[in-house]
């Protein structure tokens, strides 16, 4: 089995979807058990962090996937504040992953078949929103280093426990990685680099083929 065909396998559930949306170096993912656990609101750097990135409407650039697995895909990526992203997977892989602000769908361009999902559902939706809130009832933890800051969010009882982790450069705010950890305390990661800012996309980029999605046409409203 290909390494794309094993990461294609490993969507075929709700918990491997979960980790399919990382971005972050394996080698560099911390356990949440090494970060400062945070009762209280996380600390003014790390939400100016967090600020300077939701104030990021727009970017796009490349990235190299790791899954839980080992598996390797790279490709393209777009995101746009609120809610919206895409991932254009480069061949051999036939994926396809679209945010539209409402669901996540993960599309087989092979296969010609689309698995939806709520977004308001998944950690993503923490990534995507139009503001990052550190206070404590979302941040599971931050750890501060004068060479990466890495802040841990999570909700018990929306995501159970999938966690996603982002880690940002301390000095120019800019966010080099990030991974999600599914319910089973399997990671999914990605490293993006070649990141441009403030891209102006046209709403096809981001659009969900729901024609294609059996049963979902009121998904689209």
């Amino acid at each position: 089995m290909s390494n794309s065909d094993s990461f294609l396998s490993s969507l075929t559930t709700r918990r491997e979807l979960l980790g399919a949306f990382a971005v972050a170096a394996v080698a560099s993912t911390l356990p949440l058990g090494a970060l400062a656990q945070a009762a209280a609101p996380a600390s003014g750097t790390a939400q100016a962090i967090a600020d300077h990135f939701s104030g990021v409407t727009t970017m796009q650039g490349e990235f190299v996937q790791f899954g839980p697995r080992g598996e390797q895909t790279g490709g393209k990526f777009f995101i746009q504040r609120p809610g919206k992203l895409r991932f254009n997977y480069d061949d051999p892989s036939p994926m396809r992953v679209i945010a539209d602000g409402k669901n996540v769908a993960i599309g087989n361009m092979k296969l010609k078949t689309w698995d939806l999902y709520p977004l308001s559902k998944t950690p993503l939706s923490l990534l995507l929103a139009q503001r990052i809130d550190l206070s404590a009832g979302m941040v599971k933890g931050v750890k501060e280093e004068s060479d990466l800051t890495t802040i841990a969010l999570g909700n018990n009882t929306v995501f159970g426990n999938s966690t996603i982790t982002m880690m940002f450069d301390p000095k120019t705010y800019d966010l080099r990685q990030w991974t999600i950890t599914d319910n089973q305390g399997k990671d999914t990661s990605v490293m993006i680099f070649n990141v441009k800012t403030g891209v102006q996309f046209d709403d096809r980029v981001f659009r969900v083929p729901y024609e294609s999605i059996p049963g979902t046409a009121a998904s689209r409203d």
